[in-house]
């Protein structure tokens, strides 16, 4: 299968065209990169190619490197992975280096033949790695495309010589941010930014080019560092400006990874070595560090999940196996903050929506959240009035439940109450086609239970969004007793209409996510009563890479619904309750009037503009820290383990029926150490045996919620792992 097709015109001008058969998407594979060089050989070799067009065949240029690929790029290098992993990142760096020297005389850096990047859209990773080793980059003015390099997004660094003509293009300070942030650009601003040269109409993108070509001298191919005397902007790190730069990016840093991301680190490194040294050095350099990413488990745990599992979800790895079940129409029940928002991503979705309340104007005020939200669009230039309008006209506010006919999918987003669900339910079905899906929005009531309030239990289903809708990523799909495979197909579907990523779960309390967010709450207070210092509960998570420590996660959700679910988990469980100690705090707290962070007032002190200030001091005078505090690493395993084994729990009680969506559910859900791939990556890379040590001496010390799980002892007894276990059909 060829990626790369050649073609010269009468006028000597050979381009390369990128167009993957099959694929809405180019992307580099060890393959592709072969047929590249040898188109490039081709080109150089040929005294009748004056010069080279890159460009594509399709609408975007490039997505990046097939992670797939990189992925598997450790295990293929064989004995020596570290040297194989080299050898193939230096294979990609000759390929660029000889687009960007272009067959010129090394000495007078003259004789070369232009090399330009002509990019109809989207340029990633790789795709953007190319094109910098052009000697012009040329887009088309599209602003829907996205230029840029992620990968330390998914727990690498652009190792394909990005990372080093980037902070030689730009300087460590302007490369910082398409660097370290994965930052993404439109065509215009990726000019302004000094990424690319040039933003041209579409229908003119590859004539310019050959314009360019054809007109091009020699002192255009020569890039800044080939050329004598070349200094970095804003200085290298032994000059004055530039060590300040170095210094400060250090701590930027480790300030925002708390140092459990590899990659940052290693990209870091990379530059600051890179620009003490000529710039061939500063590539083997790359390479090297980038090894050491890819060697580190990291970034192999990341890439799997956040990419490669991530995406086949999205793709349907688990969808039953029905007809399509795209929604056309869509209602929604409740115009609350989740009822509003579930409408604004359907609606922006292109679906038409029916949001209802009990009264016209919270039924409006719900529309008026979608406007809020495309308003701050329009502010940021993201889009336009007339998108706008249209996304709007979309919405039907209405407290008539017979607007609901014609509808293909019902969501119902009103209160936490049976009672109060049941109802809207038969409501709802009065009104809805006999074919439609039901779902309810809760977070925490089985589904089975809701289901009995429906005619139709076989295509009554839980769809558990994350607040703000319209920002998390994750969706939970619940799975009743009953719910039959139309249902958790026409959800799924639903899902990928919205663009967010589907978890499929059995019905259970607290389903997934909460049953695993719950306990680290609960494990971080539960130190607080016992003595441990606030500052080092929080300060023990963020230093594993949690976004938020257990008490300020909990003053975002506030303690008045922690205590509202306590009291209900107690009421169920009876004697069983396992969280009376919890409770103590909890209550307290609620009591006090210090809610969380909606009544500026929690475990942390806010401002009055509901600023954070820093953890309230008056929890002394109730629970006051012992004077002994315990070892940070104790404190880790505490709240890390609470999660991890919830989550395998959930596995084996088949509420959680793929290790894939418990690792990407965690992290996208509640944002567990992104830098791990998520508990069962987690768990993986401790070892099934050292986490069982680790369980049974936090069981011997704290209680039988730390019990290993009978799968994990086995699993240690075996010497097996989760993405390694044969006998778990889910992996």
């Amino acid at each position: 299968m060829t990626d790369f097709h050649y073609f010269i015109d009468a006028d000597g001008i050979a381009t390369i065209t990128w167009d993957i058969a099959g694929k809405s998407m180019n992307v580099l594979s060890m393959e592709g990169l072969a047929e590249l060089e040898a188109h490039v050989d081709t080109a150089l070799g040929d005294d009748s190619v004056k010069g080279v067009i890159i460009t594509s065949g399709k609408r975007d240029f490039a997505g990046g490197m097939d992670l797939n690929v990189i992925a598997k790029m450790k295990d293929m290098a064989g004995d020596q992975p570290e040297k194989g992993l080299f050898d193939g990142i230096m294979s990609l760096h000759r390929c660029l280096r000889k687009i960007e020297r272009a067959g010129m005389d090394p000495k007078s850096l003259k004789g070369g033949k232009p090399v330009v990047a002509a990019m109809p859209g989207t340029a990633l990773g790789i795709g953007l790695e190319i094109p910098l080793a052009c000697h012009r980059i040329i887009a088309a003015d599209n602003p829907t495309a996205k230029i840029g390099l992620p990968e330390i997004m998914v727990g690498i660094f652009p190792g394909a010589g990005g990372t080093t003509r980037l902070a030689r293009k730009l300087g460590a300070m302007g490369a910082a941010p398409f660097l370290l942030e994965g930052k993404l650009s439109d065509p215009k601003k990726a000019k302004s930014a000094g990424l690319i040269d040039e933003v041209v109409a579409p229908e003119t993108l590859l004539a310019r080019a050959k314009e360019w070509v054809l007109s091009a001298k020699d002192a255009d191919l020569v890039k800044p560092w080939d050329a004598k005397g070349y200094k970095m902007p804003g200085g290298a790190p032994y000059h004055p400006a530039g060590f300040m730069t170095f210094v400060g990016a250090s701590a930027m840093i480790n300030g925002k990874t708390q140092g459990v991301y590899p990659a940052a680190k290693a990209l870091l490194s990379a530059v600051y070595e890179g620009a003490l040294v000529p710039f061939d050095t500063a590539l083997k350099i790359e390479a090297r560090w980038f090894v050491n990413v890819l060697m580190n488990p990291s970034s192999a745990a990341m890439i799997r999940s956040l990419f490669i599992n991530k995406e086949a979800l999205e793709k349907g790895a688990n969808r039953p196996r029905v007809d399509d079940e795209k929604v056309n129409k869509v209602g929604v029940l409740g115009a609350g903050m989740m009822g509003a928002g579930i409408a604004y991503v359907a609606a922006n979705a292109g679906i038409e929506v029916v949001l209802i309340d009990a009264d016209q104007a919270a039924a409006e005020r719900g529309k008026g959240y979608s406007e809020a939200l495309l308003d701050k669009g329009m502010k940021r230039g993201k889009l336009s009035e007339a998108k706008k309008s249209e996304v709007l006209d979309r919405i039907r506010a209405t407290t008539e439940y017979a607007a609901l006919d014609g509808c293909d999918l019902v969501i119902e987003a009103v209160f936490e109450d049976p009672k109060v669900k049941a109802e809207v339910t038969a409501k709802a079905e009065a009104a809805i086609p006999e074919a439609a899906i039901f779902a309810t929005n809760t977070s925490t009531l089985p589904i089975s239970d809701l289901a009995k309030a429906s005619s139709r239990a076989e295509q009554f289903i839980g769809i558990h969004f994350f607040s703000p809708v319209d920002k998390m990523l994750l969706v939970e799909i619940i799975r009743g007793k009953q719910t039959g495979d139309r249902a958790v197909a026409k959800a799924l579907d639903f899902v990928r209409q919205i663009r967010k990523t589907p978890i499929v779960v059995n019905d259970a309390r607290f389903f997934y996510a909460n049953r695993c967010i719950i306990p680290y709450i609960n494990e971080g207070m539960r130190m607080v009563r016992e003595g441990v210092a606030p500052v080092l509960v929080e300060n023990a998570a963020k230093l594993m890479g949690m976004p938020l420590g257990p008490l300020q996660l909990v003053d975002e959700t506030s303690l008045d619904l922690g205590a509202k679910i306590a009291k209900a988990t107690r009421a169920a469980m009876g004697e069983g309750y396992p969280d009376a100690d919890v409770d103590e705090i909890v209550f307290w707290m609620v009591d006090e009037g210090r809610l969380g962070r909606k009544a500026q007032a929690g475990f942390y002190s806010y401002d009055d503009k509901g600023k954070r200030q820093g953890l309230w001091e008056g929890l002394a005078s109730r629970f006051a820290p012992a004077a002994k505090q315990p070892d940070l690493i104790e404190v880790q395993h505490r709240l890390m383990f609470a999660q991890a084994l919830e989550a395998v729990r959930a596995l084996e009680e088949g509420v959680l029926t793929d290790i894939r969506e418990g690792d990407v559910g965690a992290i996208l859900g509640w944002g567990f150490a992104p830098w791990s791939g998520g508990p069962f990556s987690w768990l993986d890379m401790l070892g099934a045996a050292f986490a069982v040590e680790v369980c049974d001496a936090l069981e011997a010390k704290f209680g039988a919620r730390f019990k290993a799980p009978s799968l994990l002892r086995e699993m240690a007894q075996t010497q097996r792992s989760f993405y390694g276990h044969d006998a778990d059909k889910a992996a």
